[in-house]
């Protein structure tokens, strides 16, 4: 069974001349060769496709897949992370992990707060910024905390994203207005622990894989899980299992979420308590990162005894049992 492995490789946009935290979403070798290496150790056929222009270079060649483990992050619009899946769906070639509306709604921090706050999920009161002359209209009380409403990897969260007067708002939402070309979430500073949880399958069947907690070391930068402290983590954060009770409450809310949100096969939901101790949503992370040794959904599937190998392997399990007709070609292939 030929399953087609779609990503950005990081080191393919650096050398075109894009920076460091441009490309912080994106992939290295050693995930993408541990991920092809952990699709072959369960009988299949991995085929490296790349971005979504290798993809439709490939699939107008007239190729075709029988699935494709989708990781490809995208660089241009606020739907990117959902071009490869609308392209696959068009073509009726099955893929790992959430669909084209799940990813499109989840990049925007907003929108996908809007879905949860609905489902009754407790998520921190906000509005968005559009321009700088909304930052009149912001009425939640300070502190405030600021971030660009659809980056990932804690792009633009750094020293000044928490803000507590009206003039460092303006400030700083003019900074990310100016530099991300994009809207601003403002909402509700969580001054509490902060938390994120692995979940491995979809709808009443998800999991929750288990539960990290993300606890500042002395070199913290500013008050968020921001870029600088995710990049050069090493003297900035300890990443720890969490207490029983904290695992329980924070999954529980993550799962909720996870579920309302439609998301599919693996990935992570950040979670951040109050300062009375309450758990609530953050973000969600649908195609959560996967290399071996570094990446949080890793990390907590090393504390629970599985290799990057088998993690990939559960993912895959739960993409065969929305695809029962894959499961049983693959069957019929292997007997």
């Amino acid at each position: 069974m030929r399953i087609g492995v779609t990503y950005d490789l990081r080191a393919d946009y650096i050398a075109m001349g894009y920076g460091e935290e441009e490309t912080a979403e994106f992939d290295s070798e050693v995930t993408i060769e541990a991920i092809c290496s952990a699709l072959a150790g369960m009988g299949l056929t991995p085929v490296r496709i790349g971005g979504v222009r290798k993809l439709v270079a490939r699939l107008a060649r007239g190729e075709r897949f029988d699935a494709v483990f989708n990781f490809c992050e995208g660089l241009r619009g606020v739907a990117r992370e959902a071009q490869v899946p609308a392209l696959l769906e068009a073509y009726d070639i099955p893929y790992v992990f959430s669909d084209a509306l799940t990813l499109a709604l989840s990049l925007d921090k907003a929108m996908a707060k809007r879905v949860v706050r609905d489902a009754g999920i407790p998520t921190a009161d906000f509005q968005v910024i559009e321009k700088l002359a909304d930052v009149k209209k912001i009425v939640l009380p300070f502190p405030l905390f600021l971030k660009p409403v659809q980056e990932g990897s804690g792009k633009g969260v750094g020293a000044d994203s928490k803000v507590d007067n009206p003039r460092d708002l303006r400030r700083v939402a003019q900074a990310l207005l100016t530099r991300f070309q994009q809207p601003v979430l403002a909402e509700s500073f969580l001054s509490g622990r902060e938390f994120t949880v692995a979940i491995i399958g979809t709808g009443e069947e998800a999991a929750v894989l288990g539960v990290s907690e993300i606890v500042p070391k002395s070199n913290w930068v500013g008050s968020g899980y921001g870029y600088q402290n995710k990049e050069y983590w090493e003297d900035k954060v300890d990443i720890v299992e969490t207490d029983a009770e904290n695992a329980s409450r924070a999954g529980d809310v993550a799962l909720a979420a996870w579920r309302a949100l439609r998301c599919r096969d693996g990935g992570r939901v950040d979670i951040r308590c109050d300062a009375q101790g309450s758990h609530h949503f953050i973000e969600v992370n649908p195609l959560a990162g996967l290399r071996p040794e570094y990446s949080d959904m890793c990390l907590i599937a090393n504390r629970k005894g599985l290799s990057h190998a088998e993690l990939i392997g559960r993912i895959m399990q739960a993409f065969f049992r929305r695809h029962p007709e894959l499961k049983k070609a693959r069957a019929r292939a292997a007997a």
